[in-house]
């Protein structure tokens, strides 16, 4: 079936209008259609582009007024957003308007280096710059906080506005001034007030002679600019053995966690030379080893409760409550393997990147590097739907796995409504599904000023519950179309990271070092 587009009357009235009515005609929500609305970093034909200027982590914070970016050369991006702000007209010539929904304008506000490179002596290994993960912390008093790590060290930034003093003028005119003292004026004076001319028939140490100076030249200081600064607040280090893959704050605001392959530590925000290790996956003997930890993320309501995922394909929902070493789990979620699918490449795909709750906490999100799941925390029997990101990729699988490429992580993304799903895929193409029960949504749009302009007309099979069927989704293939082979997939062009902006529809998605931004 072919992607449907909104209906004018649906696009007139927004994305959530179009959700609410669908709600209560007791139906899905109608497709959205996305549209570009803004990019930075954009290349030019043929532009080579830097290792360094590579974006590697993207992040909405809770408002959706800030976005901030991290690249592999370990600067951090701040993006502000301006059009949400008073535009200076009543609500009815905003009414009146002939737009369908509000345009989401951001502009650039500031950038710092929050990473530089390491070299591990102990180890002999270099710890490069590159930005993993940022997250952004509870703002306060006007200034904005955020956490950023590398593989090794996580850092709390503090961002506010400080106003620069400088000096304006004069308390009198230069011009005016006479350059030399007149006669009836009083003699120079020294330091501390002392008179240079001994024949004047004074030493005081007072800092006015009698009768006063009448040419005293005092700077006049104002504030007229402000200029963003960034600092440092706290420093994490030598807490993790391998390389950190996540950090993720708790709603209680005083916490949070990071995650490396075999650990997941718990931090305070305040305290930077003490963790505490809640999750140990590490065996006694090294050769033991089966599975590592591969994200992990807080739940986002109860501060209590967290998930992490591994390469073997599960997620486990632990309650900090339960030990102090969460050894156990609370809850399992694993797909159980279709009987006669296993091959060489089973287990490396069933690898999952990356979590995200919904915004309830309801549902969890994984991506592994065929599908996107999404999870009822209150059924651990499966997945209540699963989505097909590139079937077609299947057949090249080995052609991957020479070249490194079945190793790439994608992220993915919930709407704040948790309707829809979104995540990445090669040839700088991003995939968004319809997530509510019934929707056959489901796009295939291309990180570029004309998202539709490689579109794939793909079917989209309807959420079904796990228990009535098995992998159904690790056989067959999508639809044909013009790259449905694989064979016009650009490999080296991958979109890894993007985020879903918490109250819009709005996305914003990295390709190399260029950041697109899409509303609906």
């Amino acid at each position: 079936m072919v992607m449907t587009r909104s209906s004018s009357r649906n696009m007139n009235g927004g994305g959530d209008g179009g959700a609410s009515s669908a709600a209560t005609s007791g139906g899905p929500p109608p497709s959205l259609e996305w549209r570009f609305s803004q990019v930075f970093g954009e290349r030019t034909a043929g532009e080579e582009v830097q290792e360094v200027d590579i974006i590697s982590a993207i992040e909405f914070d809770k408002s959706g007024d800030h976005l901030a970016t991290g690249d592999r050369g370990g600067r951090v991006v701040l993006f502000e957003r301006t059009d949400n702000k008073d535009h200076g007209g009543s609500r009815r010539d905003a009414e009146q308007m002939d737009y369908t929904v509000r345009h989401p304008e951001f502009r650039y506000k500031t950038e710092f280096q929050s990473h530089e490179p390491e070299f591990d002596y102990l180890k002999s290994l270099e710890i490069e710059e590159k930005i993993n993960k940022i997250r952004w912390c509870q703002p306060a008093n006007g200034a904005l906080f955020l956490l950023s790590t590398n593989d090794k060290t996580i850092k709390y930034w503090k961002v506010q506005e400080k106003k620069i003093k400088k000096i304006s003028e004069m308390n009198i005119d230069p011009s005016k001034t006479p350059g030399q003292p007149s006669s009836s004026s009083p003699p120079p004076l020294v330091a501390n007030g002392v008179d240079a001319d001994p024949a004047h028939g004074y030493i005081s140490n007072f800092t006015f002679p009698p009768g006063g100076i009448p040419s005293l030249r005092l700077p006049v200081v104002t504030s007229l600019e402000t200029s963003l600064v960034a600092r440092c607040r706290r420093v994490y280090a030598h807490a993790h053995d391998y390389h950190i893959n996540s950090i993720s704050n708790s709603s209680d605001g005083e916490t949070f966690i990071s995650a490396d392959d075999l650990r997941v530590n718990l931090w305070n925000l305040e305290i930077s030379n003490q963790s505490f290790n809640i999750v140990d996956v590490k065996p006694t003997n090294m050769e033991d080893l089966t599975e590592v930890i591969t994200s992990a993320e807080f739940h986002p309501i109860h501060c209590n409760m967290l998930a992490y995922s591994s390469s073997k394909g599960s997620i486990r929902l632990i309650d900090m409550r339960q030990s102090a070493l969460c050894d156990s789990h609370t809850k399992l979620f694993e797909e159980p393997e279709a009987p006669g699918s296993r091959s060489f490449f089973t287990e490396i795909i069933a690898s999952i990147s990356d979590i995200k709750f919904s915004k309830d906490g309801r549902y969890i999100l994984s991506r592994d590097y065929m599908t996107l799941k999404l999870w009822d925390i209150n059924m651990d029997s499966g997945p209540v739907a699963s989505y097909q990101v590139h079937e077609h990729l299947r057949p090249k699988l080995c052609d991957l796995y020479e070249n490194d490429s079945i190793f790439d992580k994608f992220e993915c993304c919930l709407s704040g409504d948790g309707l829809r799903v979104a995540t990445g895929s090669y040839s700088n193409l991003f995939r968004v599904f319809g997530a509510s029960k019934g929707s056959t949504e489901a796009a295939t749009l291309e990180a570029s000023k004309n998202p539709m302009r490689r579109q794939i007309q793909t079917p989209a099979r309807p959420s079904r519950a796990i228990s009535s069927m098995t992998r159904m989704v690790r056989r067959g293939s999508e639809s044909p179309g013009a790259e449905a082979n694989g064979n016009g997939y650009d490999f080296t062009n991958k979109l890894l990271h993007m985020a879903w902006h918490p109250t819009e529809n709005s996305i914003a998605c990295a390709a190399a070092n260029s950041l697109y931004m899409y509303y609906a």
